[in-house]
C-alpha cells in the first residue's frame, strides 16, 4: 500500500478549535494530505495557518474526504451539496440534529458514503458497547438508568451527542427506542420515576473538555460506567481513523462501530 497517493482532505470548520485539531493532525499523516480549508460563507481567502480558506464547492471538488466539525444546520447543508457534486466522503463530527437536519443526511448517504458519530473517541465507543451489553443485562423493573454529561460553558447544545448516543446504546440494550423512554428534564414536582425511563443530566461550566457516566442503579446496588476527556486531540485522532475508513467506501451512513469493526 505504499505506493497508494495520500488521501486529499478538506476541512470545515477549519477556523473552530476542532477544526484546526484534525488540520494539524491530517498534515502529519503520510497517508493524508490536506487540500482545501473553509469555513462560514464570507471567509473565502481569509487566512488559516498556512493556508488560505475556500469556499465549500471548491472544497468539496479538490477532496476525497471532507471533515465536518461545524454545526447540524451546516453538516445538512453540506451533505445536500455533496451528494450533488459527487465523488467525495464526509466524515461529520456536529452534533444537536433535529429530524430536519437528519433527512438530508440520510439522503445523501445513498450517493455518497458518510461517517457521522456523537463522540470519535475509542473510549467512548468502547463505553457505548459496554452500556449496551450491561442494559441487556439488567432488568429495567428493577435498575434505573440515568445518563450524566458535563461539558464546557460554550457548549450549544443539550445533552451532547455523546450523552445521547451512550442514551441509544442503553435503549437498544433493552430492546426499545430512546424517544419512548428518554427524560431529558425533571423540574417541580414531577412524581415517582417512571420504570424504564432513561435519565439526562447537564452540567455547563469552564473549560471542561468532556465527562459523561451511565448509571445504573438498583434499590441495593449501583453500577457506574465513565469516560473522560483530557485532550480534543484524542476525539482528533479517532476521526483520523474514521477519514482512513471511509476514503473509496461504497455509499452509505456509517458510524464508528462500523470503523472500529464493532459491527459485523
Amino acid at each position: 500500500m505504499a505506493d497508494r497517493p495520500p488521501i486529499r482532505i478538506g476541512v470545515a470548520g477549519a477556523l473552530g478549535r476542532m477544526g484546526q485539531v484534525v488540520s494539524d493532525l491530517a498534515r502529519k499523516r503520510a497517508d493524508m494530505q490536506v487540500v482545501a480549508l473553509f469555513d462560514r460563507p464570507g471567509t473565502e481567502g481569509q487566512a488559516c495557518g498556512p493556508d488560505v480558506l475556500v469556499t465549500a464547492d471548491e472544497a468539496l471538488k479538490a477532496s476525497d474526504v471532507v471533515i465536518d466539525f461545524t454545526i447540524a444546520s451546516a453538516s445538512a447543508g453540506l451533505a445536500r451539496r455533496a451528494a450533488e457534486i459527487g465523488d467525495v466522503a464526509l466524515v461529520i463530527g456536529a452534533t444537536g440534529f433535529t429530524e430536519e437536519d437528519e433527512a438530508p443526511i440520510r439522503a445523501a448517504a445513498q450517493r455518497l458514503a458518510i461517517v457521522k458519530s456523537g463522540n470519535y473517541s475509542l473510549g467512548v465507543n468502547i463505553l457505548a458497547e459496554l452500556v449496551e451489553q450491561v442494559a441487556r443485562r439488567l432488568p429495567a423493573e428493577d435498575w434505573d438508568v440515568e445518563v450524566l454529561e458535563s461539558h464546557h460553558r460554550r457548549k450549544i447544545d443539550a445533552p451532547s451527542g455523546t450523552a445521547l448516543m451512550l442514551g441509544e446504546a442503553a435503549a437498544e440494550g433493552r430492546g426499545v427506542g430512546l424517544g419512548q423512554v428518554a427524560a431529558r428534564a425533571r423540574d417541580g414536582i414531577t412524581g415517582a420515576r417512571r420504570e424504564g425511563d432513561i435519565g439526562f443530566a447537564v452540567l455547563r461550566g469552564g473549560g471542561i473538555v468532556g465527562e459523561h457516566s451511565v448509571v445504573f442503579a438498583a434499590e441495593d446496588e449501583i453500577l457506574t460506567l465513565s469516560h473522560s476527556a483530557r485532550d480534543r486531540g484524542l476525539f482528533g485522532r479517532g476521526v483520523m481513523a474514521a477519514a482512513a475508513w471511509v476514503a473509496g467506501r461504497p455509499p452509505g451512513l456509517y458510524d464508528m462501530k462500523d470503523v472500529l469493526g464493532f459491527r459485523s
